[in-house]
């Protein structure tokens, strides 16, 4: 089966950022030897030019596709890493039932041995998670999210949503036991190019498969 290109959105010598597709991880976990975008674009950067180094600036869980940012030096890796708060997130995801209201979720996570992520409501030992959401469409089963996060905690949008009763469709590890690929997808980012200080806007489209679950 032929390896498939990646799908790169934006690129200059500063960054890159990848539509990422589902079931992919960002990086592996614990040394192991796991399919990940990190190996394939870096791979691909080494390919222009051996010295190119590549640096993570975030993450998206394996089953999430979408948007991911890449830093090409350490300088604006870490600029962007310290100014994360300013970079503004949105996401698509189709859940379980109809929500007819938008909402602003505030939840404190705790992160379990067992690598589960669950709401606390230690606020010493849980991270604050801000989310907040507009209904865009919903059918007799359904409905379609637009999100916006204000923190980047793990498993975030999907906790949250799990939380309120509405989990996304495809999310067998929070309480969905539909056979189909997690409807989630980070579909757009705004943020201040850390050298140019150009405004940078990348955004997606809905995908068919998220469009015709809410038909």
């Amino acid at each position: 089966m032929p390896k498939k290109k990646l799908d790169i959105l934006y690129e200059d010598k500063y960054l890159i950022i990848i539509n990422k597709p589902s079931g992919i991880l960002t990086i592996s976990r614990d040394n192991r030897n796991d399919k990940n975008l990190y190996d394939e674009v870096k791979a691909y950067i080494k390919k222009q030019n051996p010295k190119n180094k590549i640096f993570i600036v975030h993450r998206l869980d394996k089953d999430t596709s979408g948007l991911i940012i890449f830093a090409k030096n350490e300088k604006v890796k870490s600029f962007l890493q310290t100014n994360w708060s300013k970079v503004k997130r949105y996401y698509y995801a189709v859940v379980n039932g109809i929500v007819k209201e938008n909402n602003h979720l505030e939840n404190y996570l705790l992160e379990t041995k067992t690598h589960d992520v669950i709401i606390t409501k230690d606020k010493k030992k849980g991270k604050l998670a801000i989310t907040n959401f507009e209904v865009m469409a919903y059918n007799k089963k359904y409905t379609l999210l637009n999100i916006e996060i204000k923190t980047g905690r793990k498993n975030q949008i999907r906790v949250q949503l799990a939380n309120i009763k509405h989990p996304i469709v495809g999310d067998k590890k929070y309480g969905n036991k539909e056979r189909v690929p997690l409807c989630l997808q980070a579909y757009r980012l705004e943020f201040l190019h850390p050298i140019t200080n150009k405004n940078i806007e990348i955004e997606i489209k809905l995908p068919k498969k998220l469009e015709n679950l809410i038909k």
